[in-house]
């Protein structure tokens, strides 16, 4: 990485990355234990209120002195979220504790002294983000929501994925200029069970997906990267 780009990290230029889904829109294939470190208890209570989740089980410390003996416990975390700059530690101290207690989580860093070593270091380190503060909490989630999703912990539920893939066909027909009879005609399929499926209230079959593919000139890879950005 240059130090363009780590510039252009540090300054959070917004990424043209999708918009999550709500966590409302999404479900977990088990209890997600978090954990947030950092020393300022108000922005622990922000952490932990923006990522409200039945199925998140949220543990947050504000006392630098708790830290190693909270990653040393047997509970393992999925995520560790974490301040950069706790007073009385070294950011490598931590990082060393959770390389060698928490060898499973993922680490996202927040820090309030952005600057192109903590990057570096961060970089190193392996963690999975860096977020400078104030952060926005639609940006901190999205990074939670896409960490999960990538280590298979977060998926769409049913009725959100039917949804999403009916706006994705919904937004590619329009930019092309077709109707619903237009499709319909190329693809076989009955007006009414199209209109359905761009409703969401429907699921279609991989191939009745793989008709209306041809008929909007994209591949069904293509299809589903529109669902994920969506």
């Amino acid at each position: 990485m240059t130090t363009l780009e780590l510039d252009d990290r540090l300054r959070q230029t917004p990424r043209p990355a999708r918009t999550p889904a709500p966590l409302s829109e999404l479900q977990s294939s088990g209890d997600i234990r978090i954990l947030i470190l950092d020393d300022d208890p108000a922005t622990c209570a922000v952490i932990q209120a923006a990522l409200s989740s039945r199925d998140f089980q949220i543990e947050s410390v504000s006392d630098p002195m708790l830290v190693e003996q909270v990653l040393a416990r047997r509970n393992q975390y999925h995520l560790i979220i974490m301040d950069y700059v706790m007073p009385g530690l070294e950011p490598d101290q931590v990082f060393g504790w959770v390389r060698d207690n928490q060898t499973d989580a993922n680490v996202v860093v927040v820090t309030g002294y952005p600057s192109v070593d903590s990057a570096l270091n961060c970089l190193r380190a392996r963690t999975y983000d860096y977020l400078t503060k104030p952060f926005q909490v639609d940006q901190l989630r999205e990074i939670v929501i896409r960490c999960l999703e990538s280590k298979g912990l977060l998926r769409m539920t049913e009725e959100a994925l039917r949804e999403s893939l009916g706006a994705a066909i919904r937004e590619r027909r329009k930019s092309l200029g077709l109707t619903l009879s237009n499709v319909s005609e190329k693809t076989g399929v009955s007006l009414g069970y199209l209109s359905q499926i761009e409703l969401g209230k429907n699921s279609a079959s991989i191939e009745t997906l793989y008709r209306i593919c041809l008929a909007l000139g994209i591949k069904m890879s293509e299809l589903f990267q529109a669902v994920q950005r969506h």
